[in-house]
């Protein structure tokens, strides 16, 4: 078999929640709204100037002679997913990791590194994002720069090293995903503030201009929790379409107190938060935790900075 080194992008995408569809619908509901979705997804690769790699189950791998034209695809596949939801008999969303570097081709399929790497970003990626390498930023225009975050430095699994992710920020279509089966809020208000977040001396916010913060343990984090009950990235904070919502992607789950007394727990789950109030880490209210982070939600006509 012939074989030989190629520089391309590689992309990955999949439907979240997949597993959840088969018990809900049915296999042959569940199964005919997939393929309905991967049609949507294979339309876009191939007008974005892609190549249909194969297809893995609720997955489409596909590579790009450039950066910028995944750049492109993955954008034009995440948005033809949005905008077909009342094509689909059921809520879907998808999630979208893309590589660049060289790539090993042989029998009309790619091996390597690279596509090792693309298939983890795509892996850890949430439902309704598009994320990309340090890699894939570096090789991009400036403008396609400016529409990338790097959120944090992750270790995928499988590698030693810790690896730059950005996530592509799709504002133009003014679609914010959540996952599946929360609402989907399609415009911001007008009167959308800040949050502050505190612990031990140290506030950050997320804002317009900040759309997400990450928590937990690891020092990579832009808030560092000290607490051995918290997980190294134990949730991300983000502003949604004028909301604030917590994503929790702990062992241990994160609880959150707010200012009337009631308490939520969330394990792998997501919560908007309201007024103010508290969230800890991995260790619930009852406990009398030490490590809690404050909270507090100002309007844009508060007057702060």
């Amino acid at each position: 078999m012939s074989q030989h080194v190629e520089k391309l992008a590689v992309l990955f995408a999949d439907i979240c929640g997949s597993t959840a569809l088969y018990e809900i619908l049915g296999d042959h509901k569940a199964r005919k709204l997939i393929f309905q979705c991967i049609n949507v997804m294979t339309d876009e690769i191939f007008a974005g100037q892609g190549t249909l790699v194969k297809t893995i189950g609720d997955a489409v791998m596909a590579t790009f002679p450039s950066a910028e034209a995944a750049f492109h695809a993955a954008c034009s596949i995440r948005n033809a997913v949005e905008t077909n939801q009342n094509a689909f008999s059921y809520p879907l969303h998808i999630r979208v990791g893309f590589n660049y570097g060289p790539v090993i081709k042989e029998s009309g399929d790619v091996y390597g590194n690279t596509v090792n790497v693309a298939s983890r970003v795509s892996a850890i990626t949430r439902a309704g994002q598009v994320m990309a390498t340090q890699t894939v930023y570096d090789e991009l225009p400036a403008e396609l720069r400016s529409r990338m975050r790097q959120i944090l430095r992750a270790e995928l699994k499988g590698k030693q090293d810790h690896f730059d992710l950005f996530q592509v920020i799709i504002e133009q279509e003014d679609v914010q995903s959540t996952r599946i089966g929360m609402p989907t809020y399609r415009k911001t208000p007008d009167k959308v503030g800040m949050l502050i977040l505190r612990y031990r001396g140290k506030s950050i916010r997320v804002n317009k201009e900040c759309r997400s913060v990450v928590l937990g343990r690891d020092d990579s984090c832009d808030l560092v929790v000290r607490n051995e009950l918290a997980s190294r990235l134990h949730i991300h904070v983000e502003f949604r379409s004028g909301k604030f919502v917590v994503i929790d992607q702990s062992t241990n789950g994160t609880y959150v107190r707010f200012s009337d007394g009631n308490v939520a727990h969330i394990t792998r789950e997501e919560i908007y938060l309201q007024g103010n109030g508290f969230i800890s880490l991995g260790q619930s209210f009852a406990e009398n935790p030490i490590d809690i982070v404050e909270f507090s939600i100002l309007s844009s006509d508060s007057g702060q900075q």
